[in-house]
């Protein structure tokens, strides 16, 4: 298990929200780049610190928020098509982790 997909997520979806805002100034955009980006933050923390089951639990929490957020802006342009399948990547990562560790909840 790596705590570095969900650190690298963290970065991704925090610096997105911010290019989100300066680019349109759109506040949604800031607000949820950078709620997701605290939850993966959280994760890696946990991850780390030797909790691994919530870190685990917390990062796949935010990839399937990320990519069921994306999902109905997909043909707005690349940028929401890049996060769904980012986020889903990431949510299948996370759910075969914890699925090996036995605590994903529909084993």
């Amino acid at each position: 298990m790596s705590y570095h997909p969900a650190a690298t997520m963290a970065g991704i979806t925090g610096i997105g929200g911010i290019i989100g805002f300066m680019r349109t100034g759109s506040i949604p955009s800031l607000v949820a780049g950078g709620g997701v980006s605290a939850l993966y933050v959280w994760s890696t923390y946990h991850m780390i610190h030797g909790d691994p089951e919530k870190g685990l639990q917390g990062a796949f929490s935010a990839s399937v928020i990320l990519s069921a957020s994306s999902l109905p802006r997909v043909r707005k342009g690349p940028v929401p098509l890049i996060l769904a399948i980012t986020g889903a990547s990431a949510a299948l990562y996370y759910g075969k982790q914890l699925k090996e560790l036995r605590i994903f909840p529909f084993n």
